[in-house]
């Protein structure tokens, strides 16, 4: 097999896919003046028009493949399967080496970028440890996922709030942060429930736990509740991932004869597939009972303990459940300092008159109410206006 050929790739065949390189194996190709420009415009789009080469390597690390795959897995690859991925690194590394280029700002010829500029023990040392602490894929690009017609599809733009940008419930926090170390370390937890009122910070924590903890190996995987019955997918999809993924439903409600309550159960507790040990359900609501209940279910049932036992059920297969009241006046104001000394505004007694103004109009106080007075608080400072709504 030719060393020097491109097109002998084996393992790293994924490659061809990013839009830059298989630009540049064009270019390279028809030697032509159109696909050079279309190859420049491609590293231009890219944004790697400074290092193509650590570009390419990027690319390589992202790739999914047998290697990749049986790595973080935690298996050792066998052999042929080592040399044929080591080969196919050589043959990239030449290919670029040996292309001469009106633009050498776009190459970082001679060696390759990190982690590949070593020997190939090491760097055959280098990728095990990588890939089985990092996962595989879209894995290492991307730390939140959405759940489609069976296939997970990454979020490109997650929420980017961190722990102290959230101010106040800090015994919750506390509490979620605790359960979250455990799992990771491989240590007993449990599922979560996060109830209380809205706008308190319930699926916001979540996001920044995510925030917080993704280069430790942590994952996120939101499901809708209309797709919750493809909770047994999910955990099918990633069973074998060596990362840690939270399953987040948010704003979670049932009716009580709701097909979804069974499901959810087992998912929790209760079935052979319950439970793995890379999978944490993390939930958000309103109420402590996720199952909704009228009165007029209770008058008509003839087994009255039964149906109050069922409906309790559900929120107790949750190990963890973490109660996110309503803020206080003290509390909130307390918040709305803390958010205006963030963004340098100075807090006094007309800001603050202004702060409970604006909660007794929208509806009552919360850190979600602070956090929308604050910013435009600062908007209109920074407009020379005074504040009003």
């Amino acid at each position: 097999m030719d060393d020097k050929n491109i097109r002998s790739l084996t393992v790293l065949r994924g490659i061809f896919k990013d839009r830059a390189f298989s630009a540049f194996v064009t270019a390279r190709e028809n030697g032509d003046e159109e696909s050079a420009a279309a190859f420049i415009n491609e590293v231009l789009s890219a944004g790697a028009e400074n290092n193509f080469t650590a570009y390419v390597c990027d690319k390589i690390l992202e790739d999914e493949n047998v290697f990749s795959v049986c790595c973080a897995a935690g298996r050792t690859p066998s052999a042929h399967l080592k040399n044929a991925y080591l080969r196919d690194l050589k043959v990239i590394f030449s290919y670029i080496a040996d292309y001469e280029n009106d633009s050498p700002a776009l190459f970082d010829t001679g060696y390759p970028a990190k982690p590949f500029d070593c020997d190939e023990e090491t760097l055959y040392s280098r990728l095990k440890k990588f890939y089985k602490k990092y996962g595989c894929g879209q894995f290492i690009k991307y730390r939140a996922f959405g759940f489609e017609n069976g296939k997970l599809i990454p979020v490109k733009n997650p929420p980017e709030i961190t722990l102290d940008d959230l101010k106040g419930y800090e015994s919750e926090k506390k509490i979620i942060d605790a359960n979250i170390v455990n799992f990771l370390h491989g240590l007993p937890f449990g599922n979560m429930l996060l109830y209380g009122d809205r706008g308190t910070g319930k699926s916001s924590t979540i996001h920044a736990m995510l925030n917080k903890y993704w280069k430790d190996g942590l994952r996120i995987v939101e499901l809708n509740k209309e797709n919750m019955l493809d909770l047994p997918k999910v955990r099918q999809a990633i069973i074998e991932n060596p990362l840690k993924f939270i399953i987040f439903i948010d704003d979670l409600s049932l009716n009580e004869n709701d097909d979804k309550i069974s499901g959810l159960k087992a998912a929790l507790e209760g079935s052979v597939s319950g439970k793995t040990a890379n999978t944490m359900i993390a939930a958000t609501s309103n109420r402590r009972h996720i199952i909704k209940e009228n009165f007029s279910d209770r008058d008509n049932s003839v087994h009255v303990n039964d149906s109050l036992q069922e409906q309790l059920s559900l929120s107790d297969r949750f190990g963890i459940t973490v109660m996110f009241s309503s803020t206080g006046k003290s509390e909130y104001l307390a918040i709305v300092r803390s958010l205006a000394s963030d963004y340098g505004l100075q807090s006094d007694d007309k800001l603050e008159a202004l702060a409970e103004r604006w909660a007794l109009v929208k509806g009552g106080r919360s850190p979600r109410r602070a956090k929308q007075f604050v910013e435009l608080a600062v908007s209109c400072k920074k407009r020379g206006m005074e504040i009003d709504f």
